[in-house]
């Protein structure tokens, strides 16, 4: 008997999207034709000291190092590119011939906005990545390339693959720069519907997972804001201060603009879901956090959406 996909299992057992965007506040991107190995570093050209270097960088900073390339098939490019690409907004490029040249990357990834002589800076819009890492998992790769290819057909410049950004069993995952909103549980339709949302400022709040520049608590916090006050986005977002109350809760204030309220109280609590396989590579199930939001307050009003 054939044992279903991570993601299938998840989507029957209703696992909850919310609070599970993994950290970032700064990515390494790597253009690289493949093969992608389950672990992306040690990919061919770069398994050893390089890869060493841009996994160390990426740990420096709080960030993530991922290899990128376009969808479909491709013939080989000699010079491909690198980004590093900061929450704030901030995106450098660079090329690379040899693996060794990524070590500019590593240096520019270490030393945040201001790169080396030899990096450009680019102004861009927004990345869009999918992950379709199939030697990571399987679901990346079923689900997530027909999402590429019909995310490509229409924001071509800046849609690429990407290795592993975590949470397989929510596959296909969308990852948005530089905010670093993650969605996930997508088809190619709603893909295309989250993604032109989100770039016209609007979070999708059914699909997402995150975002990465904040910690699990405030994360929920933002989703059930979003939900409830929205249709709003990240730019609506002025702060958000998150207090522990508990072992495992939270008091989380979020601080709102433009089309939020300006002041919006929310307790969070997680525990321990339930073992289960949460990837397909799995041989047994583990847990994860499940997080969850108690009623949100407005302060001054008695009673909150």
């Amino acid at each position: 008997m054939t044992t279903p996909h991570c993601a299938t299992e998840a989507r029957v057992r209703g696992d909850s999207l919310t609070a599970s965007a993994a950290p970032a506040k700064r990515w390494l991107l790597v253009e690289h034709d493949g093969p992608w190995l389950p672990t992306a570093l040690d990919s061919p050209g770069l398994v050893g000291p390089v890869g060493r270097a841009l996994h160390e960088a990426a740990m420096a900073v709080q960030g993530r190092a991922l290899l990128i390339r376009r969808p479909g098939r491709r013939p080989h490019r000699v010079v491909r590119s690198w980004a590093v690409v900061d929450h704030t907004g901030t995106q450098e490029w660079g090329t690379w011939r040899h693996a060794e040249d990524l070590l500019v990357a590593a240096d520019v990834m270490r030393a945040g906005p201001q790169p080396p002589a030899t990096a450009r800076a680019r102004s861009t819009p927004p990345l869009v990545l999918v992950c379709a890492h199939g030697r990571h998992d399987v679901c990346c790769a079923v689900r997530g390339r027909p999402v590429v290819a019909a995310l490509s057909a229409r924001w071509a410049d800046r849609t690429w693959e990407c290795s592993h950004i975590g949470g397989d069993r929510f596959a296909p995952n969308v990852l948005l720069l530089p905010d670093g909103a993650y969605y996930g549980n997508l088809d190619v339709s709603s893909a295309l519907d989250v993604v032109e949302a989100h770039l016209r400022g609007t979070v999708t709040a059914r699909y997402f997972r995150g975002v990465s520049t904040r910690p699990p608590a405030v994360q929920a916090a933002l989703s059930a804001v979003l939900s409830s006050y929205g249709p709003a986005g990240l730019d609506d977002v002025r702060d958000a201060l998150c207090d522990s109350t508990g072992k495992d809760s939270f008091r989380v204030t979020v601080l709102g603009t433009g089309r939020l309220p300006v002041l919006v109280q929310a307790d969070v609590t997680r525990t321990v879901a339930p073992p289960a396989r949460l990837t397909c590579r799995a041989e047994s199930g583990s847990s994860a956090w499940s997080w969850s939001v108690g009623a949100l307050r407005i302060p001054g009003v008695e009673h909150a959406p």
